[in-house]
């Protein structure tokens, strides 16, 4: 195999890889030994028919797609550990020449990591946050802690309104033709969840037990599956149960059933603490990215697009797997929605593209500072994954590779590089509001007018 590199704008590169005759005749011949048994030829038993036989029926070629599709990953990945450049991006393949008796040469465009310049990162200023807990934030957190402990009655008496309950079967159809994925059974939908397309949820409010409903939504016009975008579609519901909540009385019973406490009132200060150290969280964790938001503001750095997308489809992908875990696929939150997996990605670049110049910039101060985490802290933090996978640190230990390794190093560093950002930076107050401005004059001068 040969290399060359042709370095690009914007932090691309293009890799040209070119894959010896021989190598390819290979990976040809083992195409054949794979698809031999399915290959039928006149006078030949199913699987012995020789190679030259099924080229001269099918062509030279008929070996090749599967031969190239074999050679391009093994063959890249060789090339990325040869070129030593550090790639952030999926690659974009085009083949240049894949021919039988020929060298087979395919290119690989990709983005390469960015060069960060920083500016100032020490001493930056951060607006200071005021940490206040009102009567209003106990009684949210008491109304939360009510709905956690509601239990869900049966409906029999009433038709269904907004935050029931209803488990409905449907078949969705456009132009009375049924279409894949737009069927359920004993599905249970809280009304005003806005978890399916939007009008759907209010068409059953009203609905009793026993009814069928003919719910009519148009589907967007840049929905997923282009055959259903801008279509009105009728989903035939059958409404099988209809469930409401009841909430439990803010008492000392309710006190002493979900707590550790005998009164209401202690009840409600305990909350108030937890709420006042949740504040103090929040606030640091504020402080902090604002802080990292002013040492990116100060940096430069050209991001490729191809590293952004790059982002964006992992992002995709978190949540794919997140939807799954939860039972719903992402062709049905597609269909309930009417998002689009194109208009997802769309929406996801701006914080992708926070999640990278984040840890660019806290990289390249780790890099400037020689952050480099011990031994210690590397082994404490295969200790904690340990217990997270419940198995033992030393095992652990053993499974990982120096790859595995060394990412745990870099995000221990990016870490302590937030550590000394924030060790250096300046509070400000906060400037007031113009409403703020208002009500103080107000007060002061009610303040001047009593005196």
């Amino acid at each position: 195999m040969s290399l060359q590199v042709e370095k690009m704008e914007k932090n691309m590169a293009k890799l040209t890889i070119e894959v010896a005759a021989e190598d390819l005749e290979k990976a040809m011949q083992n195409a054949y030994q794979k698809a031999k048994g399915r290959i039928s030829i006149p006078g030949f038993r199913k699987g012995k028919a020789p190679r030259k036989m099924i080229e001269q029926m099918y062509g030279k070629g008929v070996f090749l797609e599967d031969a190239v599709n074999a050679l391009i990953p093994e063959h890249y990945s060789k090339a990325l550990a040869e070129c030593e450049l550090e790639i952030v991006s999926q690659p974009t393949i085009d083949i240049t020449q894949a021919e039988p008796g020929k060298a087979f040469i395919f290119t690989a465009e990709v983005a390469v990591k960015p060069e960060v310049t920083l500016g100032d990162y020490k001493g930056v200023e951060v607006p200071k946050t005021e940490i206040t807990v009102t009567d209003e934030d106990v009684e949210a957190e008491l109304k939360k802690e009510q709905e956690k402990n509601s239990r869900t009655i049966s409906v029999e008496d009433r038709a269904a309104q907004l935050n029931d309950i209803v488990t409905i079967d449907f078949e969705g159809s456009v132009d009375g033709v049924p279409f894949d994925g737009g069927q359920a059974t004993e599905y249970p939908l809280t009304l005003g969840s806005n978890t399916f397309i939007p009008g759907f949820e209010e068409q059953l409010v009203g609905a009793k037990v026993g009814d069928d409903v003919d719910v009519k939504v148009t589907f967007p016009e840049e929905y997923q599956a282009k055959e259903l975008a801008g279509k009105e579609a009728i989903f035939k519901c059958a409404v099988k149960k209809i469930e409401a909540k009841e909430l439990p009385e803010l008492d000392d019973d309710f006190a002493k059933d979900v707590s550790e406490f005998d009164t209401l009132a202690e009840y409600k200060e305990h909350v108030k603490t937890n709420l006042e150290d949740k504040k103090a969280d929040e606030a640091k964790r504020a402080k902090e990215d604002a802080a990292v938001d002013k040492a990116i503001e100060n940096a430069q750095m050209d991001i490729p697009e191809a590293m952004l997308m790059t982002q964006c489809r992992q992002m995709l992908d978190d949540f794919s797997r997140r939807m799954q875990s939860q039972g719903l696929s992402m062709d049905q939150y597609f269909q309930f929605t009417g998002m689009t997996a194109d208009k997802m990605m769309e929406d996801m670049k701006p914080q992708a593209l926070k999640r990278i110049q984040t840890r660019l910039v806290l990289e390249k101060v780790a890099e400037v500072e020689n952050i480099q985490p011990t031994e210690e802290e590397v082994n404490e933090e295969i200790s904690k994954m340990a217990e997270a996978y419940k198995m033992e640190a030393d095992k652990l230990k053993e499974y990982l590779g120096e790859a595995e390794k060394e990412s745990i190093k870099r995000d221990l560093s990016v870490t302590k590089a937030v550590d000394l950002i924030m060790e250096n930076v300046k509070e400000r107050a906060k400037a007031k509001t113009k409403k703020e401005k208002e009500a103080e004059a107000e007060e002061n001068a009610e303040e001047n007018a009593e005196e």
